[in-house]
């Protein structure tokens, strides 16, 4: 008898994690060192996916959501939602099946991700509990498809599992992004800094990192240091 297929996760809002006005906002969230304090933009993050998502986007779901549900894996516990926004479909993965995922995409004949692309990470600051955002981007030579998998993680616990064991490519990759954002990924075989002084203090990419800089003189007049510089109020 024919297994049912596993459900599509229910179809969600987008979520709106912030919103800012000019184009630097100061610390103090007045209005910012260029003069367009009238700018106002929406930090949006885009909701579950309506299907069909169209192309071979729905294969993979199917594929990927039976695979987790033989293992004996709910694909809603794993999976938090699947965005397709500009011709590209992400898979937001929880962190604790983040390595079953990938070794699932990785294995599984109807899907073979043998390639992964590299590790990235991003800093929403105002989205509490998710602060922190790792993006993996994974390719399919066999099938020639293209894929993306979101893991997040809160500031006050920056830990994640490592892809290494799966991906050993990702090695250097996991490295920047710890060196850059402070992601801690468990199972690391060196999780060491790789572009920044072994003592550097803190990590420079995060939106709470100090911005910095020095005085810079032009003609006779000096241009102070961005963090210096007064705001158009």
């Amino acid at each position: 008898m024919e297994q049912p297929k596993p459900q599509p996760l229910a179809v969600q809002e987008a979520e709106i994690v912030a919103v800012r006005r000019g184009m630097f906002p100061t610390a103090g969230g007045g209005s910012d060192t260029s003069g367009y304090g009238r700018l106002v933009r929406k930090i949006e993050l885009p909701g579950q996916s309506p299907r069909p998502y169209g192309g071979y986007f729905d294969e993979v779901e199917n594929e990927l959501f039976g695979a987790l549900d033989e293992q004996g894996l709910a694909p809603e516990l794993a999976i938090e939602r699947v965005v397709v926004y500009r011709g590209q479909i992400t898979f937001q993965v929880r962190r604790e099946h983040l390595v079953q995922v990938a070794k699932t995409l990785r294995d599984d004949p109807a899907l073979r991700f043998e390639l992964c692309l590299g590790v990235s990470g991003v800093h929403f600051l105002h989205e509490t509990g998710r602060e922190l955002h790792v993006l993996v981007p994974l390719m399919s030579v066999t099938h020639n498809r293209r894929i993306q998998l979101e893991i997040t993680c809160p500031d006050s616990d920056p830990h994640m599992p490592s892809l290494y064991g799966v991906y050993p490519a990702v090695d250097w990759h996991e490295r920047e992004t710890w060196d850059m954002f402070g992601i801690i990924f468990d199972g690391h075989p060196s999780l060491t800094r790789i572009l920044m002084p072994d003592d550097w203090p803190g990590h420079p990419q995060r939106k709470d990192y100090p911005l910095g800089g020095i005085p810079v003189e032009f003609k006779g007049a000096q241009i102070p240091a961005p963090d210096q510089r007064r705001s158009y109020q």
